[in-house]
Order: structure tokens, then C-alpha cells, then sequence
């Protein structure tokens, strides 16, 4: 046999299995698809962002007032999220630490970290959970805003998706099924206290408040009725309920009743006086998917202790007096009473009354894999002042998410978003799950 022909009878005696291995059968292990009572994870973003300003803004002035040469601010930020946690038996705990930092060149470097979530659970029945710690309650089914959302902090519409701190609360959770119309029945009690170093910027101290969720699923409808009272802030009462029309069809809706709602107005002359009324507040929104894979989403919000168009035009007024002022004199005093009226509630996200947000998503275009373009829409229907942002969102890179977003605000003199301190924002995120 020549040369080859022996290489050739080597390397098949090789590729054939040997009769040991032939008769090796799996042995399968459980241990490799057992949960593990534990669990950790992490998210790290940087996120670089720049500011085109509007010197003639009112929150400009009032913010930079002596800096009014600046036409551009940038930031570079940055954002680590820990979380994990154990579970034996019945019992499991969960904590969730986020870092964020930031540098820019007014401001310099800034850095706070804080416990999102810390909390400790038990559940002795099966029917029956109990927790205590700091935690989020994620109570109502709007996306950008939640009036019923009693027990956590407001949501930025802006970025309705971000996790959020919590507040320490002690709940429970009692839940029944059934058959028929009347599926299940859950009943959330929460006691929140405000005291010194707990929960100090819910609202009065020394005060232990109590609110109840009873939730029903009744006809394929989520249907949710919510209380709080205590002392802390105004008693208030809601419901809310979500219903999936279609496979690709949901309404949803809420609605809050605040009693002896505060907050402080100015008349035309600049003179500040509180204002103590019952208030409303609801939401009507629906979600729809399309056959193409585009996501909509359209929500209307009515806050009814926000601001009017006339309070708010007193307040930007107030600045600009302020602000020429201080560049006749140098004195900053109207602009700090200003910035004192400010932190009450006109500098908050939406302060005024009457919303209207657009959400369109859509998933894989020209049949690009991984990306999704949005835009997103608010407009406030007071005063006609609208912003836009238009998204990029790429997730192709594995455990990993690059997202381009722009911010365009526009609006008259005297209105919300012509107010604002800048015109647009470009700002570019990098996030890596692990």
C-alpha cells in the first residue's frame, strides 16, 4: 500500500468511534438547570449629553443668570446599577444600588449613590406575601405618568422606562383565584412612615401613612381601587384599569382624587398666596402594535392642581423682572425668591394642567435586525408648546444597547416648554448588561 493509502487508513480509524464510546450514554444533571438561590446583575452607561441654551428663557435666566455669555453646556455622565439578591425557602431579599455621576463645566464633578431597593420578603402562605424595606410600588398602568402611583416618586416622561428609588414601606400582598368572570382578587396594604432619616422627602414628618391596592381581574379587565391617608401629604382615592381589546389593542386609564391639594400662585403683580382645593387627575391612554411592527403609544393626562397658563406666565414674569433687575443692580434677591418658587413645584417636569404625549416605535426597519427608531411627542395643550425627540436605539452588540436621542423644544414666549433653558439636547447613551 503506498504512503498515502496508509495516511488515508490512519486518519479514518481515527474519525470512527470506539466501541467504549459508542456505548456512553448522557447522563443527565440536574444540578446544571437547578435555580440558584441567588442571583446578581449590573447595567453600566455612559451617557454624554450637550444643551443648546435660550438666553431669553426664563429658567435660563433664573439658572445662569451670572453666566450669561453660556450658549452650550455638556455633560458627561455616567450610571452603575448593582442588583441581586437570595432566596431560601420562603424567605428572599432584593437590593438594587445605583450610582450616578457627573461632570460638566459648570458644576464640575457630582457623585450620588443611593440604595434603589433594599428589602426583605416572606411568604408563609402561598396566598400571602410580606415585605419591608425600601422598594418601588409601581402602582397604576399609565406609561409616561401615573396619578394613582401614591407610593413612589413621579415619573420623568422623558424617560418613563428608568428604574426609580423607592421609599421604605412595609406591604403585603393577600391574593385569590377563582373560576368564572372573577379570576383573581389581590389586596395590597402599605404603611409608609416619614420620621427623621426615613422617607424625609415624602412630605410632613412624624407621620405614619397607610395605603391600601384592592385589584380584581374581572372580564379580562385589570381593574385597581387605591386609597392613602396619614398626614404626610393630602388624602387621596384612585382607580385604574387596563384591558387588552385585541391581541394588539389596550386602553387603559386612571384616576386620582386629591383632597386639600396645596400649592402656591402668583397673581399678576407678583404677589405669592396658597391655594388649598380639591383636585383631580387622570389619564386615558391606548397601546397598539401594527402589523408592521410599529408601536403606539397615546396618552392624555389632566393634572388639575397644576399650574394655569395665567400662574405660569405670573412666574416666568417674576423671573425676567428679577433677572433685569440684577443686571441693572447686581442684586440677585428677586431671583432667589424666584428659585425659592421654583423648588414649590413650577420648576417640576409638566407643571401645568393638560398633556399630550405620542409614542411611535418601530421595530426593525427595512429589515435592519436589532434596530428601532422612535419618536416621542409631548405636547402641552394649554399653551400649544411642544417637544420632540426623535431615537435611535441599536441592541445588535450582545448584552449591550447604543442609543442616539435629540430633544427639540419649541414654543412661544410665556408658554412651558418656551421657557425651558435650552432649545434642543443631543446625548448619546452606551449601556452594557451583566
Amino acid at each position: 500500500m503506498s504512503r498515502s493509502g496508509w495516511i488515508i487508513g490512519v486518519l479514518l480509524l481515527c474519525l470512527l468511534p470506539s466501541p467504549a464510546a459508542a456505548e456512553e450514554s448522557y447522563v443527565f444533571d440536574l444540578s446544571e438547570i437547578e435555580k440558584k438561590p441567588y442571583h446578581f446583575s449590573g447595567y453600566l452607561e455612559a451617557k454624554p449629553v450637550v444643551y443648546g441654551l435660550d438666553d431669553r428663557a426664563a429658567f435660563y435666566q433664573l439658572r445662569f443668570f451670572n453666566d450669561s455669555h453660556r450658549r452650550t453646556v455638556w455633560e458627561a455622565n455616567g450610571r452603575v446599577r448593582l442588583e441581586g439578591g437570595y432566596e431560601k425557602g420562603p424567605a428572599r431579599i432584593f437590593a438594587r444600588l445605583n450610582t450616578d455621576l457627573q461632570y460638566n463645566d459648570k458644576i464640575h464633578a457630582s457623585e450620588k449613590t443611593t440604595f434603589y431597593e433594599a428589602y426583605a420578603s416572606v411568604k408563609p402562605l402561598p396566598s400571602l406575601k410580606i415585605d419591608a424595606g425600601k422598594k418601588t410600588m409601581k402602582w397604576g398602568k399609565g406609561y409616561a405618568w401615573n396619578p394613582v402611583a401614591f407610593l413612589d416618586r413621579p415619573k420623568n416622561p422623558d424617560d418613563p422606562e428608568q428604574a426609580m428609588e423607592g421609599y421604605i414601606v412595609a406591604t403585603a400582598d393577600v391574593i385569590r383565584s377563582f373560576d368564572g368572570p372573577l379570576k383573581t382578587v389581590s389586596f395590597t396594604p402599605a404603611f409608609l412612615p416619614v420620621c427623621n432619616h426615613v422617607n424625609t422627602d415624602f412630605g410632613n414628618a412624624d407621620k405614619l401613612n397607610f395605603s391600601a391596592r384592592l385589584y380584581f381581574l374581572l372580564f379580562d379587565t385589570d381593574v385597581d381601587f387605591m386609597f392613602m391617608t396619614g398626614g404626610s401629604r393630602p388624602d387621596r382615592y384612585g382607580v385604574d384599569f387596563s384591558r387588552n381589546v385585541g391581541s394588539n389593542f389596550e386602553i387603559h386609564g386612571e384616576y386620582a382624587w386629591l383632597k386639600s391639594s396645596r400649592k402656591i400662585v402668583l397673581d399678576p403683580s407678583g404677589t405669592a398666596r396658597r391655594v388649598e382645593t380639591d383636585a383631580h387627575r387622570f389619564l386615558i391612554g391606548l397601546r397598539y402594535l401594527a402589523s408592521f411592527e410599529l408601536t403606539t403609544i397615546v396618552e392624555f393626562y389632566h393634572a388639575g392642581d397644576g399650574f394655569t397658563s395665567d400662574e405660569m406666565e405670573s412666574f416666568f414674569h417674576l423671573i425676567h423682572r428679577g433677572y433685569g433687575a440684577y443686571r441693572a443692580t447686581g442684586n440677585p434677591a428677586g431671583l432667589g425668591r424666584a428659585a425659592q418658587l421654583a423648588e414649590s413645584g413650577y420648576a417640576r417636569p409638566n407643571p401645568m394642567r393638560n398633556y399630550l404625549y405620542v409614542r411611535l416605535i418601530q421595530k426593525d426597519p427595512f429589515d435592519i435586525l436589532y434596530f428601532s427608531p422612535s419618536l416621542t411627542c409631548m405636547i402641552n395643550t394649554d399653551d400649544l408648546s411642544v417637544s420632540v425627540m426623535p431615537e435611535l436605539l441599536y441592541t445588535g452588540i450582545a448584552n449591550m444597547e447604543l442609543r442616539l436621542r435629540a430633544s427639540v423644544l419649541a414654543g412661544a414666549r410665556d408658554t412651558d416648554f418656551g421657557e425651558k433653558q435650552n432649545d434642543y439636547r443631543i446625548e448619546l447613551r452606551a449601556g452594557i448588561y451583566f
